[in-house]
């Protein structure tokens, strides 16, 4: 689009969603800095449609127009997925103001919610209905469902309940050419032709803007019982996660592991927090367990304690704290959620979200460990993650008393060239729940097989042959 087209272009976009809602000026950073304020753009506009039609008529200027557009949720994207280049010449279409709860079905056990619902307003709402909703992620009190959907959350209780592509049964969606797919019908079986919501999620805004969802409730447990325990090894996590699964079945609703320095960032930073066994420097791994039962309480602990006793008697756990109530619940699991936090305060640091096959993690971390302090003397290394379904945060911390931005600036390449190709050798992947948004692209095409690439590029070129959605980001083309 030309300069002088930009006006016109404008004038549509606040013709469309009224021109309160198409921001031009002032503090903008909200929609340009991204989530870890690593990278600021610059946008040609923050437009904020109200709904699906507005959408789709901004989808339709904007193509008329040539201008790129950049889909945008909670803008909590880790890997600057959300967020304008600096051109200027990108709109940030912003759905927050699309955050209705348009549905609850309770014979369907399904929730119809548009995009920009928070993540955190849909559990209310859900557990107010009496359902759960089980998606779960740090970042739940800012993020939205279609951001959610858009990079295929993760989350805390992917072991049981699966990612946010497993919890989706239809979407709405604005095409690259300001068509609307309504596919909300809350189906579990459609065998009728290509899945085109399996194709939607996942892809950071650069095949479709999802407008809307119908996903999946569950009937609220019984009860909800949590431990946290400390292990001598990630081999003997790894068995406890057996153990586990053996025991407790579809009950473990979570399991994550956190090593003792990423734990004492939280005890440093976060001294009101109470970290178990923190001070203990023979504990190197803890791991948090949640045990979810339909039957009673009674019956979720005495499984949950057989299981405790028996990783006791193994030599697996050497010691262990049962929440008594659910308020010691949240306390365990806010010092796991607050890890991230205390490593930001800590210093700026090179993130790494990476799965692996269970089995093969403590190989991989203890090669990958010591790589890395070969080559790069006193890095500190923060790795914590949901070791149930194999995702690592495996984060580097530049050596105590150095200047991160320098660290940074000096090794992040070389560090994640080291970790990457270590998790390509162990036979997993480089980005397990982030996605590749604008910050992993060359990363994608080193690691990603060709064939794989050319197919990817093909369907992006089929769907959006200007290129429109979400430019540069997932795919160079």
């Amino acid at each position: 689009m030309n300069d002088d087209e930009t006006p016109g272009l404008l004038d549509a976009l606040r013709r469309i969603v009224g021109a309160n809602h198409v921001l031009t000026e002032g503090d903008l950073s909200a929609w340009e800095q991204d989530w870890r304020r690593r990278v600021r753009g610059k946008a040609l506009a923050v437009v904020r449609p109200a709904s699906t039609a507005e959408v789709a008529a901004v989808v339709k200027a904007c193509a008329a127009a040539g201008t790129p557009i950049v889909p945008q949720g909670g803008n909590t994207s880790m890997a600057v997925g959300g967020v304008p280049d600096d051109s200027g010449r990108e709109i940030v279409l912003s759905l927050q103001r699309m955050n209705a709860v348009r549905g609850i079905d309770q014979a369907n056990l399904t929730v119809t919610v548009e995009a920009g619902c928070v993540l955190q307003v849909l559990q209310q709402t859900a557990e107010q209905a009496g359902f759960l909703f089980p998606l779960s992620l740090a970042a739940e009190g800012s993020c939205t469902i279609g951001g959610n959907l858009a990079t295929n959350a993760g989350g805390t209780q992917v072991v049981r309940y699966g990612n946010a592509r497993d919890l989706c049964l239809g979407l709405e969606v604005v095409t690259p050419h300001g068509e609307i797919w309504e596919g909300t019908t809350g189906l579990r079986k459609d065998n009728t032709g290509y899945d085109l919501r399996d194709l939607m999620i996942g892809s950071e805004g650069t095949l479709g803007i999802i407008t809307a969802a119908t996903m999946k409730l569950y009937p609220l447990p019984a009860a909800t019982l949590t431990a946290w325990a400390a292990v001598p090894s990630l081999q003997h996590a790894v068995t406890l996660l057996g153990m586990a699964h053996q025991r407790l079945g579809a009950a473990l609703t979570g399991f994550e592991v956190m090593g003792r320095f990423a734990l004492s960032l939280v005890g440093r930073h976060m001294p009101q927090l109470r970290v178990p066994f923190v001070e203990n420097e023979d504990v190197p791994y803890c791991v948090l367990l949640e045990n979810s039962d339909s039957e009673s309480e009674d019956h979720a602990r005495s499984r949950f304690e057989a299981l405790l006793e028996a990783a006791f008697d193994d030599g697996c756990v050497s010691d262990a704290v049962v929440a008594e109530n659910l308020s010691q619940s949240h306390q365990l699991w806010h010092a796991r959620e607050s890890i991230p936090l205390a490593q930001a305060e800590e210093g700026l640091n090179i993130k790494h979200d990476i799965s692996i096959a269970v089995s093969r993690i403590p190989a991989f971390v203890a090669e990958t460990d010591a790589l890395l302090q070969r080559e790069v003397p006193g890095v500190r290394l923060v790795n914590f993650g949901h070791l149930g379904d194999g995702n690592l945060h495996y984060n580097v911390q530049a050596p105590e008393g150095g200047d991160d931005r320098s660290f940074l600036a000096d090794h992040e390449q070389r560090i994640n060239t080291l970790v990457y190709d270590a998790v390509e050798k162990f036979g997993g992947s480089f980005s397990a729940e982030h996605g590749i948004g604008a910050l992993k692209v060359d990363e994608l095409e080193k690691h990603k097989p060709a064939a794989a690439l050319e197919m990817m590029r093909a369907i992006k070129r089929a769907i959006d042959p200007k290129n429109i959605l979400n430019p540069g980001r997932v795919l160079r083309l």
